[in-house]
């Protein structure tokens, strides 16, 4: 009897225990399959998604929020995440997704062709989602109040109308582009000029669109990689805008191809707006030249810059900025475009001679269009791109370049790598020996700005300096004591040592190896000859808007001083 009851405990134990065990495996296992079911179900979707971007006529982006309380086009149901169109502005949720591909047409880049030539289109109506503080075109009253779906905007010209002020006419009116008719390339042009090469006719000046005078079509080419990556939010402001046929990414076309464009346009007209540093700036100005080699002179574009890398100085000195973070709406950007003048922009050749007997390497040619540098401050930027190649994701913020090179500054304040560069090198201006003090570095300028926002040829502006211009065939050669030196004067306690303006500079470095930099690209070189000569103009356009005290007061010294020498004369 002991013995069944003993038998039996046993096995209720052991039941309770195969029990326990079960309901433990469940509870770790069962989150993991659900864990791992939602990923595949994820994955799946992400993939189904990605799908029907591939294969859509719009430019569909997934977002998990949206910046302003949005509606979906299709079951007009309200939504926190979804999919928007960067060219026509629809917004979906992600269930009707495929649905609103099949119903809505996005922006055409080019008219269809009927059979017969075209100069004008009508509204491409879409409704829902408009602007914030949008008004309407036939009662002049607020659009956007209500809290759904409600009220529609035109693609192209902007204009947003009531629901209840939509009248049959409006659907078919004839749209006008709105105030940026200047700068867009209507699609029916672009059919016409389609059409035009087909027939072997290339005289596209006749082709102007709706008989304007003053068609200025812009070009947006933006670099979603430089500074602070505000390129990729741009490019889809810039395609609600104008036609996306006029708005590049230079991370998936090179400038060459995308200045293409200029040749289908008229002559002397296109302006062309570059979002990124100085960098980016350089490298479209270089595509430029690419043009004139091949002959196409007439097609030459004029060239605006939104600033978004780092040290951003040909901005500055062009008006400008020092920097775009957001603060200025895209429509008064292109606004500004409109209004920008023209002006020349010196570029010079950089050429490297290696030293030595036996040295079979072709010179290193540069094109610079800011200044050329030995010293401190090619060091620092030598030691950012270095620090920049190792950790890129790190580099994503202006302020942590700046940061960095403030590090690398400092630093060199403390350990002077660059002493005596006068015992070390030779300096030439247009031929004639200079005598160099004790000096760290060796800059010359062809701009107003350097070094992130520092006036350097002016230091205080307490001294009487000859007139610096970026336009007059004439380079500024300044030189600095070190990095606490340069420090000084970018905060206007200190002038920069001036020893000349020249049409050629040469400098030799007799020995060792020292840090060189052309507009913000370094390396470090040893004994060679350096040999700077007149390239070419650019064009470029200047905005007077954004001028700083600086900018004023440097502006009134030369005013001052051209005065007196009229006054002499």
């Amino acid at each position: 009897m002991e013995g069944t009851e003993s038998s039996g405990g046993a096995a209720s134990s052991g039941v309770a225990d195969l029990s326990l065990v079960f309901w433990t495996l469940c509870a770790v296992i069962l989150p993991v399959l659900i864990t791992l079911w939602c990923s595949f179900q994820r994955s799946r979707r992400q993939v189904l998604i990605r799908d029907i971007f591939r294969k859509s006529k719009h430019d569909w982006h997934y977002t998990d929020l949206f910046g302003q309380p949005s509606y979906c086009c299709v079951c007009a149901q309200h939504i926190l995440q979804g999919a928007f169109c960067n060219c026509c502005g629809l917004r979906v949720s992600e269930g009707c997704l495929k649905k609103a591909d099949q119903l809505f047409l996005c922006k055409e880049i080019m008219m269809r062709s009927n059979g017969g030539a075209h100069s004008s289109m009508p509204h491409h109506w879409i409704r829902g989602n408009v602007p914030l503080c949008s008004c309407c075109m036939i009662c002049k009253q607020q659009c956007g109040t209500q809290p759904k779906l409600c009220d529609y905007r035109c693609v192209w010209c902007q204009y947003t109308v009531h629901d209840e002020c939509m009248m049959d006419c409006l659907k078919t009116e004839e749209c006008t582009f709105g105030e940026f008719r200047d700068l867009i390339i209507p699609p029916y042009y672009l059919s016409t000029i389609n059409q035009m090469r087909k027939d072997k006719r290339t005289n596209y000046e006749k082709v102007v669109p709706y008989c304007r005078k003053h068609w200025m079509p812009v070009i947006i080419l933006a670099n979603t990689r430089s500074g602070n990556n505000m390129g990729e939010t741009l490019l889809g402001e810039f395609k609600i805008l104008l036609n996306p046929v006029q708005v590049f990414d230079l991370s998936k076309i090179t400038p060459a191809k995308a200045l293409h464009l200029c040749t289908l346009l008229p002559c002397n007209a296109v302006r062309v707006l570059v979002c990124g540093g100085d960098g980016t700036v350089g490298w479209v100005l270089d595509a430029i030249d690419e043009m004139k080699i091949k002959g196409q002179e007439r097609y030459i574009p004029q060239v605006a810059i939104l600033p978004l890398g780092t040290g951003n100085d040909l901005s500055n000195t062009l008006g400008w900025g020092a920097g775009y973070a957001g603060e200025v709406p895209v429509e008064q950007i292109l606004r500004n475009v409109m209004e920008a003048d023209g002006i020349k922009l010196d570029r010079w050749k950089v050429q490297v001679t290696n030293k030595g007997y036996y040295n079979l390497r072709k010179p290193r040619v540069f094109t610079m269009n800011n200044y050329f540098s030995i010293g401190p401050d090619a060091l620092m930027a030598l030691n950012f791109h270095a620090h920049r190649e190792k950790t890129p994701s790190l580099f994503s913020s202006r302020i942590i370049n700046k940061a960095v090179y403030f590090f690398y500054g400092t630093k060199d304040c403390l350990v002077q790598e660059c002493k005596d560069l006068n015992k070390k090198v030779e300096l030439e201006l247009d031929g004639e020996r200079i005598d160099l003090p004790n000096l760290e570095g060796i800059i010359v300028l062809n701009i107003g700005y350097w070094g992130g926002g520092c006036r350097l040829w002016e230091g205080m502006g307490d001294e009487p300096y000859p007139l610096a211009r970026h336009d007059d065939g004439l380079l500024e050669v300044v030189g600095v004591h070190g990095s606490f030196h340069c420090a000084q004067i970018q905060v206007k306690l200190a002038n920069p040592v001036r020893l000349g303006q020249a049409h050629t500079v040469r400098l030799i470095l007799k020995s060792s190896k020292m840090p060189m930099q052309v507009d913000g690209e370094p390396w470090a070189q040893g004994p060679c000859t350096v040999t700077i000569t007149h390239k070419t103009h650019a064009l470029m356009l200047y905005h007077s808007g954004e001028q700083t005290d600086d900018d004023a007061s440097s502006m009134s010294e030369q005013d001052h001083m051209r005065e007196q020498t009229d006054e002499d004369v």
